[in-house]
């Protein structure tokens, strides 16, 4: 499984989000998700929106997917408290 093609599967799912997969073995990946609908919902919440987007890759193809889910707000709090090395 391509991290191009879970990206694409998951940005399918939301109306406008940011989407990063990364994996350095195509079978273990994480994907970061940024979007809207995320506000409000809790942790478990907003997993199972992404595992939504995946269906039966989820445990298959996809052998194990850590997901960072943010909404954009939360994604620039979580930038502007990054510390400044320059």
């Amino acid at each position: 499984m391509e991290t191009a093609e879970i990206s694409r599967l998951i940005e399918v799912g939301f109306e406008a989000p940011t989407v990063k997969v990364e994996s350095d073995d195509n079978t273990h990946f994480s994907a970061l998700v940024i979007a809207a609908e995320f506000d409000g919902k809790r942790l478990l919440t907003r997993h199972q929106m992404v595992y939504r987007c995946l269906g039966k890759l989820v445990g298959n193809e996809i052998h194990a997917l850590s997901i960072t889910a943010l909404t954009p707000i939360e994604w620039q709090e979580k930038l502007n408290r990054a510390p400044d090395f320059g």
